[in-house]
């Protein structure tokens, strides 16, 4: 299996080869050269094996340049018990009929995006001990990635994490995550902006290639093809979970403002898991519904992404994007490097063409709904009332705009985003009633801060990180 670029830059590269990299040197987002296939047989041995067993064979697909013995190693000491709460990993409960709760917040962090940071952080430590060298992690979070990250990489050998993140704009919790770590290779830099703010500067700083190589620049923002890899798996996982019959489809429900956790999904779907919708649900800021509605994507500026309960899709210009619009064109790298590269890099946007447009639902099977304050206090209610089920505003919005699209025959399972506690005051407003603490967590909120606010500026960040290397 090799790698290439969305933009064109035709060098064809192995696994461990991208994966320290982030982006492209031409500025695209790396894609494998062509999408495994599984069919029905390969799904009916699938279907029986452990989360640590299929997440071996899935990543077998994408990685040749690891040792089997080696990765096999890697994943089992990633996907533990002790680390997701349970032997399943990733339990599914069935909330009502032909509506299912894929329960992905069950990690260190509590958020679905430990799933695959913990086997990133596992994978950077040991391709940097087989190369000797050190990784200056560079990353933007609008809630979740950022704690993700630097609980997969504290302490790890070789690495050092820069954060950025909206300041004001997390919720208390998540803050507290990121901000009361106290590990000499962490940096938290709460940005004076929007989390759009902060993605364009690790973009401009990873387009620095100079910089990038100097100071040995990675990332872990999902423009980083080994998270999309990790996330494929446990959509097989909640499928086998729901469904016995191995041709059987389902559809599936995903909050999503970067199209990262969606775009995984879309992964899995052009590998031959019988997906029969990818239901994109999003907040007030709609980027991604818009598109799927109307075939124009439209990025807004900061001053019209809103701040709204649900705040790590308060996004605007959805980095994951691209990997996405690269397949719709029929893998045009040179449409796409105009498209990505000319278009969009500031407030642009784009249409596709007539043909493109209904390929979205009939060929890829997307729909997308949108998702409001009201709607979310509504929905975490109704939850907690018929099945004693808390959710927090982001999977709140996923289970809405899942209803809105089934169709009585096939099923959907919602793609769970977070644990409630991360979002207190929502619940808190919703249902009157403080959302539980979990035990590791008990403490957290009045623990000590370490972090630094800074502008949006690219030179401060980079000398920022000159000083801190």
């Amino acid at each position: 299996m090799n790698y290439l670029s969305t933009r064109g830059d035709d060098t064809r590269k192995s696994f461990c080869q991208i994966l320290l990299e982030g982006l492209a040197p031409d500025g695209g987002l790396y894609m494998p050269d062509e999408y495994p296939q599984v069919d029905e047989t390969v799904r009916a041995k699938w279907r029986t094996l452990s989360y640590p067993e299929l997440a071996f064979e899935i990543c077998s697909l994408f990685i040749s340049d690891i040792p089997s013995s080696d990765l096999r190693q890697l994943i089992n000491k990633t996907y533990t018990a002790q680390a997701f709460g349970s032997d399943k990993v990733v339990p599914v409960t069935r909330l009502e009929e032909g509506l299912y709760l894929a329960h992905l917040s069950n990690g260190p962090t509590f958020a679905f995006k430990d799933m695959a940071m913990q086997l990133l952080g596992n994978l950077f430590e040991y391709e940097l001990a087989r190369r000797g060298q050190t990784l200056n992690i560079l990353g933007a979070t609008s809630g979740d990635t950022g704690s993700a990250a630097e609980y997969a990489m504290r302490g790890k050998k070789g690495i050092n994490v820069f954060m950025l993140s909206p300041h004001g704009r997390m919720s208390p919790f998540q803050q507290a995550q990121m901000y009361t770590l106290q590990d000499a290779n962490i940096h938290n830099l709460a940005v004076q902006g929007v989390f759009d703010d902060c993605q364009d500067i690790v973009k401009a700083v990873s387009n620095d290639l100079e910089f990038k190589r100097r100071y040995n620049i990675g990332t872990v923002n999902s423009i980083n093809w080994a998270r999309l890899l990790a996330q494929v798996v446990y959509y097989f996982y909640s499928y086998f979970q729901v469904v016995s019959s191995d041709d059987a489809r389902v559809s599936l429900a995903v909050p999503s403002g970067n199209f990262g956790n969606i775009c995984a999904a879309h992964v899995a779907h052009m590998m031959g898991l019988p997906i029969y919708r990818l239901v994109l649900a999003t907040n007030e800021n709609n980027v991604l519904q818009e598109f799927f509605s109307t075939g124009t994507y439209r990025v807004r500026k900061p001053s019209e992404t809103f701040e709204t309960s649900s705040p790590s899709m308060d996004i605007s210009k959805a980095s994951n994007f691209e990997r996405f619009i690269y397949d719709l064109t029929g893998r045009d790298a040179p449409r796409t490097r105009q498209l990505f590269g000319v278009e969009v890099p500031e407030h642009g946007g784009f249409s596709v063409n007539e043909a493109e447009f209904d390929m979205l639902e009939s060929y890829y099977g997307f729909v997308a709904g949108t998702s409001t304050h009201a709607d979310r206090l509504h929905t975490i209610a109704d939850v907690y009332k018929l099945h004693k089920v808390l959710i927090d505003p982001h999977t709140a919005d996923g289970v809405k705009v899942a209803r809105e699209h089934m169709n009585g025959i096939v099923p959907t399972i919602v793609m769970e985003t977070a644990q409630p506690i991360k979002f207190a005051a929502t619940i808190k407003e919703a249902l009157d009633i403080e959302p539980p603490m979990p035990q590791q967590a008990k403490g957290l909120m009045g623990m000590p801060k370490r972090f630094e606010v800074v502008p949006a500026d690219v030179k401060t960040v980079k000398d920022y990180i000159v000083k801190h290397v």
